[in-house]
């Protein structure tokens, strides 16, 4: 397995998958990202050059719709993590 120059990768314009010895993993997880955050970054919103006090409703507002997908996800997993953890007791307790 060639590993490349890690000191100074290289990255393409848009998104591609990387050649790899599981095609199907990473043209799954390629999919899956497309699917959840299919919007380019919006660089034009982040100036580092103001502060964190400066920064406007509209583009926090823009700047979480940008986020939607993942938050989405986040949401679904702490669901999960509360939920199964709960079903599994349920049944364990009330088995008899």
């Amino acid at each position: 397995m060639e590993l490349g120059n890690i000191s100074k990768p290289t990255y393409g314009p848009d998104l591609e998958a990387p050649g790899s010895s599981t095609p199907g993993l990473v043209t799954m997880a390629h999919g899956f990202l497309r699917l959840v955050q299919p919007n380019p970054l919006p660089i034009e919103l982040i100036n580092f050059e103001q502060s964190q006090s400066e920064f406007s409703q509209e583009v926090i507002h823009e700047l979480l719709f940008y986020e939607l997908g993942f938050l989405i996800c986040a949401a679904i997993g702490v669901l999960f993590i509360i939920v199964v953890p709960l079903a599994g007791c349920c049944f364990c307790c009330y088995r008899c």
